[in-house]
């Protein structure tokens, strides 16, 4: 079985995995029945974190024992804690993975992380600004690639703004391949605007199961 993997690190932003975490893990829409892409939520070690919204998480596992057959998709959050050296294991292993083929998605802070581990000098890719990462990452050498969009995906990699929870949950679904079009189309519609309307074709695109 494959996992999505949720790097946890202290002062994570909570909000930014929401809904991708609970679709994958659930896989209440997912075009198979009982389908699902378990989350497991990985460390720099196995001590417990703190988010910054003050939930504790004790990593399931740790960086060392992620292996890239088992690996669906990586997910990287923010948090005000990447500049801490122990967090390089998970960047040489985001190299690995996407080396191997795994799905990465990488939101706010973590695209910068990524930024500075010289992980984004040579694909296409977005962040919070290129300003931002110019100013937060001096090892920072991708500046011809930084596209000013919402998101960007580049091969197996994804990469997003601050407000880009959706959009990311968007496109690794998309990516795996585990809603149908129309279901997917729904659900953002749905989670991004509010209207009843796309929840009833949502749960219709669905109701065939």
């Amino acid at each position: 079985m494959k996992h999505a993997y949720v790097y946890v690190l202290d002062a994570l932003a909570d909000w930014e995995l929401g809904h991708v975490t609970a679709e994958l893990n659930s896989g209440q829409y997912f075009k198979r029945p009982g389908g699902r892409v378990p989350v497991r939520t990985v460390g720099a070690s196995g001590e417990s974190v703190v988010t910054k919204g003050g939930f504790t998480i004790v990593p399931d596992l740790t960086v060392e024992e992620i292996r890239p057959e088992t690996c669906a998709v990586l997910l990287l959050p923010c948090a005000d804690t990447w500049q801490d050296p122990r967090h390089r294991p998970i960047l040489a292993k985001t190299a690995e993975l996407l080396d191997s083929g795994c799905l990465v998605a990488a939101i706010c802070g973590a695209t910068a992380a990524l930024a500075e581990a010289g992980l984004l000098d040579n694909r296409p890719h977005t962040s919070n600004s290129l300003e931002f990462l110019t100013f937060f990452c001096p090892n920072y050498r991708g500046a011809s690639f930084y596209r000013d969009e919402p998101v960007v995906v580049d091969g197996r990699l994804i990469t997003t703004g601050s407000a880009g929870a959706l959009l990311l949950a968007r496109e690794v679904m998309r990516r795996l391949d585990v809603m149908s079009g129309e279901a997917l189309e729904a659900w953002y519609n749905y989670y991004s605007t509010g209207e009843a309307a796309y929840f009833y074709a949502l749960t219709g695109a669905v109701s065939d199961r």
